[in-house]
């Protein structure tokens, strides 16, 4: 072996080692990969943030996250992309596009499924429906009622996919509406408890569906200090049981890795959220033995 290969194989045996992972983790035949990559409160950021940006320089864009989500496919099929709400609002192309765009460019990177931010009703109900068609990916929300609406039927609770064999299912949580959003611009859309929608969507995804994986994409906001009794990213955590990863949005927060938290049965609950603007893209992978123990590893990966 050449020196070169061998210290490449060593630096990565190394790396999974520090994760936890062996290297049989791997190399049996029934433990399945499911690499989840998510993005959150994006804002209409098309194009990179340029050379002279005093905060971001060089970094985000569509193109360089088209590219690396196609590199990872390449490596695993068995992939879900999800975005976590807030797709619109932020540059001139959502005040001239309207949010076409950002649709179409989602879809041509087929994104899997999205929640609902509060930004994405800034041009109202009526701004919403009509980008829908250029989407070709799920809208996904538990706890907004859009019966009342021009939106009733193009939102579903959740959805469930299957990837080599693992059921997976997905819901959404939004954010109150009421003082955070213009009542024009929502309108007769109803907010339900995200708790008890929560609880709900864990009740049919588990028990009734029996899926393997259940996900919650959140724009709740990952946690309030200031602000104890407002609902976030890891109360929601810690008040539900059977949701192994909540991708969260809105509060912009940064981080490298999920953090693991627990839920109220004392079991282990990822939460993760990656800033904004398209600058990172997250990276989640489960792997499932033939029991279906799982076990993960997260990291940010930098656009």
């Amino acid at each position: 072996m050449k020196r070169r290969d061998f210290i490449e194989k060593t630096a990565a045996s190394t790396a999974m080692l520090s994760l936890g992972l062996s290297l049989s983790s791997f190399s049996k035949p029934n433990v399945k990969q499911i690499t989840i990559l998510h993005t959150n409160d994006v804002h209409s950021h098309i194009d990179p943030f340029p050379a002279d940006d005093p905060r971001n320089p060089n970094m985000g864009g569509v193109a360089r996250r088209a590219s690396l989500i196609e590199t990872i496919r390449k490596e695993n099929p068995n992939v879900l992309l999800l975005d976590a709400g807030d797709i619109f609002q932020g540059t001139p192309y959502f005040n001239y596009y309207g949010g076409e765009l950002e649709f179409k460019l989602m879809s041509m990177m087929q994104y899997d499924a999205s929640a609902i931010g509060n930004h994405d009703f800034d041009n109202g109900v009526e701004g919403l429906y009509t980008q829908m068609p250029f989407a070709k990916f799920e809208f996904l929300s538990a706890n907004y009622d859009f019966k009342n609406t021009m939106m009733d039927g193009l939102v579903k609770p959740y959805k469930i996919f299957n990837k080599n064999g693992v059921k997976i299912g997905v819901f959404g949580i939004g954010i109150e509406l009421e003082g955070l959003v213009d009542k024009r611009n929502y309108k007769e859309t109803v907010y339900n408890d995200p708790v008890e929608a929560s609880q709900e969507m864990v009740r049919i995804l588990k028990k009734e569906q029996k899926c393997d994986l259940i996900i919650c994409l959140s724009h709740l906001g990952y946690n309030y200090k200031n602000a104890p009794n407002t609902i976030s990213d890891l109360k929601l955590a810690a008040l539900t049981e059977d949701i192994d990863l909540i991708i969260g949005g809105h509060t912009h927060t940064f981080l490298d890795k999920p953090t693991v938290t627990k839920n109220r049965i004392g079991e282990e609950v990822l939460v993760n959220q990656v800033g904004c603007y398209g600058i990172n893209l997250g990276r989640i992978d489960f792997f499932l033995d033939h029991n279906k123990a799982k076990s993960s590893m997260g990291k940010s990966i930098m656009v």
